[in-house]
């Protein structure tokens, strides 16, 4: 009895609890601020590992905030924050909303944004950085057509994890390969067979999806200024040739910077505190991550993430179950530490250990660990992409109203049940 460990999670359920709690119930998921919910979570660990010495708990809880993939993303999402707001404020955004209202049919602007985040996705390989370039662009169209944000954005969060799961320079293609020993073309190839339906029904949805807005007359002839595109076009660049995004971005907040004080937008002083204001949007996924982080490390220093894996392993009877047992225990993790990238990670020694003993194909079971992670990562109330993109749209949508229009998750989950179900001989052909 010593050993079971599900009461280290308690801490975490309590974060969950609190935090979809309060957001059904109000039917506002931005009226309790998600950094408290978390912060009544850690409490709960600091209360329920009393057994643990204080300063043990305190040292987990600064190493896990500390971490240096955490720390990284919270950079990122600092620098996403000047971006948006500095390219919006050299007319950037407007920029590119005309140029999209000239050559996308607004009726059509769903399948636009959904084609065009695969691409740039599967290019850049990050989902984060496809949500900031197109973000407040996606936005921008909503409120110039009047249609609807939500089908626009669902369509962009999409499209944007399709190239997560399947590009051979994302984070979470690189983890799975590695973790599983396969090779990158073998993973790619067997995720090819399920993306692709995915990626086709929702085209499909979405070409019967038309805008409201279709009557609607919009003065497209105007000259548009295409200096304005720099910033994105060089950011897109930076990451299509394998520069960093934390990179990419900081050199594309200095031609935006450099953009305005050109064409007089501001002074440098006007950019320091457009750049500042843009730190502080991205305040509360700042202080969520980190603390996420924080108590991911207290309840994995307790023991509760060993507990997980080596409960999952004693249910796993066949081999087919143990696919279906991967699946599961990543996406449990990701739950937990809302991070595909960590989630596929933690979960990848056991799925390792697992797919030796069943002699499970590989590059199959690497694109599991992929999809699962990022079908969880899409729709996590709590997750880095769908907090960035509602903090564009300044509250204007709801979670619950983006989640709706998350049809690629949908058919992507489908696809890969029905996949694991009848049409994949999961053990290695050798």
């Amino acid at each position: 009895m010593s050993n079971n460990k599900f009461y280290t999670l308690i801490p975490f359920f309590v974060f969950v609890a609190v935090f979809l709690g309060s957001g059904i119930a109000l039917d506002n998921f931005y009226q309790l601020p998600s950094p408290i919910a978390i912060s009544l979570g850690i409490v709960t660990a600091f209360v329920l590992f009393y057994k643990t010495p204080m300063p043990d708990r305190i040292t987990a809880l600064i190493e896990g905030c500390g971490d240096s993939k955490i720390i990284t993303m919270c950079l990122i999402y600092l620098l996403a924050g000047a971006f948006a707001t500095i390219t919006k404020a050299i007319g950037g955004v407007d920029a590119m909303v005309h140029i999209g209202l000239t050559y996308i049919p607004v009726a059509y602007l769903g399948v636009g944004i959904f084609l065009i985040s695969c691409f740039l996705s599967l290019s850049i390989g990050t989902s984060v950085g496809t949500i900031v370039a197109l973000g407040p662009i996606v936005v921008g169209l909503a409120e110039k057509t009047g249609s609807s944000m939500g089908l626009l954005c669902g369509a962009l969060l999409g499209g944007a994890m399709f190239g997560d799961n399947l590009s051979v320079i994302s984070d979470t293609t690189i983890t799975a390969t590695q973790t599983m020993g396969c090779q990158m073309k073998d993973k790619f190839k067997a995720n090819f067979k399920i993306a692709i339906p995915a990626a086709l029904a929702t085209v499909v949805v979405l070409l019967f999806m038309k805008n409201e807005a279709t009557d609607m007359v919009f003065d497209v002839n105007e000259q548009t200024n295409y200096i304005l595109l720099i910033p994105y076009i060089f950011t897109i660049v930076l990451a299509l040739v394998g520069i960093q995004v934390f990179i990419a971005l900081v050199l594309g907040i200095l031609s935006a910077g450099i953009i305005g004080l050109v064409q007089a937008d501001f002074d440098v002083v006007g950019l320091a505190s457009l750049t500042y204001e843009g730190f502080t949007s991205m305040t509360e996924i700042f202080l969520l991550s980190m603390l996420t982080g924080g108590l991911a490390r207290m309840i994995e220093q307790q023991g509760g993430i060993t507990w997980i894996l080596k409960s999952m392993q004693k249910r796993i009877q066949t081999s087919k179950g143990a696919v279906f047992g991967i699946a599961t225990l990543v996406s449990g993790v990701g739950v937990c530490v809302a991070n595909n990238t960590v989630s596929i990670l933690v979960a990848g020694n056991l799925a390792n250990d697992v797919a030796t003993e069943y002699k499970l194909n590989r590059p199959y079971v690497a694109s599991v660990l992929d999809i699962f992670a990022c079908i969880v990562q899409g729709i996590l109330p709590y997750g880095a992409q769908i907090l960035i993109l509602l903090s564009f749209t300044s509250k204007k949508l709801g979670y619950i109203e983006l989640v709706s229009h998350g049809y690629y998750f949908v058919f992507l989950f489908l696809i890969t049940l029905g996949y694991m179900l009848f049409f994949r001989k999961e053990v290695q052909s050798t």
